[in-house]
Parts: structure tokens; C-alpha cells; sequence
């Protein structure tokens, strides 16, 4: 089901047919690096994660990730570009993530507009923040890109990993 369309991009749901993508994209090297290893090296790794997941939002929030495809390339899935509610946040947090060979082509940029627009206009958020690792330059060049200002250090996860927190009025 798609959920948004920029000019080069279509936003669509994410289903369990999905799964082999995320099997790529959650073993691509700047996943691991920057989001972390979640232990996905299956087709059935990977559907598991979905129904917990990205699934799981859809039927809580009505909103979650969504799979990016590219319009030049028959539709084909290139990355990630969503929502999620944490538990550790206040706000509803965006990210993205997406293949290396389609990284720093604007498609980030683009998509999260798209997503940003979702967020205001879709679901009536008021504000949003994304959250990301110190070391990645790239994240932090696109969350401020984005009209995003830094807020605070924070550890939303299980292990010691501080992260920055950014947020926008929508």
C-alpha cells in the first residue's frame, strides 16, 4: 500500500514479503556500524523482526517504517523512511536507513519530507525528533538538513550507547 510519492520515490507498507530486503539492508555495513547488529541472517530472521516490529506499529500507531522504492528502477526497494513511538521518548521518533549503493543521492532527504509531511498532515503529530549515533556524520547532516535542532544525550536502549537526540516543531 503505498503511503506517499515524491518525484523520484514511492513510500509504501512494509509486508513479510519484504524480508529478504531486510536481510541485506540490517547486514549492510553502515547498519551494523551505526544502528547495530540485530542478529538478522535469515529470510525467517527477518520476518520474525517485521511482525515485531514494523508490523507491530502499524496495528499500534497506525504509522511505522516504510520501505523506499525507486521509480527509475521498476519500483525497486532501496531503503527505509518512517516513524516509530518508543518507549523511551517523548516524541515520536523518524529514521531512515537505505542500501550503500543508493547512500548520498538525496533519497534520504527526499523521502523524509515525504515522511515529515506524513507525520503533520496524516497523523496530526506536533513535533517529532530522530535520534542518531554521535559518529554518523551523514545522520546528523540530513536530521539538521531537516530543520532539526539538537536537544540532548540520551541512552533509549538496553545497552550504554549515547545518542543524540534532535527534535522539530511540525
Amino acid at each position: 500500500m503505498i503511503v506517499a510519492e515524491t518525484h523520484r520515490l514511492l513510500l509504501a507498507k512494509v509486508n513479510l514479503k519484504d524480508a529478504p530486503f531486510f536481510v541485506d539492508l540490517m547486514n549492510s555495513p553502515k547498519w551494523l556500524q551505526f544502528i547495530g547488529d540485530k542478529n538478522i541472517r535469515s529470510v525467517a530472521n527477518a520476518r520474525t523482526h517485521l511482525k515485531k516490529t514494523i508490523l507491530k506499529s502499524y496495528a499500534d500507531n497506525e504509522f511505522g517504517f516504510y520501505k523506499v522504492l525507486l521509480k527509475i528502477e521498476n519500483n525497486k526497494t532501496i531503503g527505509i523512511s518512517g516513524m516509530v513511538k518508543r518507549e523511551t521518548l517523548d516524541e515520536v521518533d523518524m529514521g531512515f536507513g537505505f542500501l550503500p549503493e543508493y547512500e548520498g543521492k538525496g533519497y534520504g532527504y527526499e523521502s523524509s519530507m515525504a515522511v515529515l509531511d506524513l507525520a503533520k498532515n496524516t497523523f496530526n503529530l506536533k513535533s517529532i525528533s530522530a535520534i542518531t549515533n554521535p559518529d554518523n556524520s551523514n545522520s546528523i547532516h540530513l536530521i539538521k538538513k531537516l530543520g532539526m535542532t539538537f536537544q540532548e544525550m540520551v541512552k533509549p536502549f538496553d545497552d550504554d550507547d549515547e545518542l543524540m537526540l534532535f527534535s522539530k516543531t511540525l
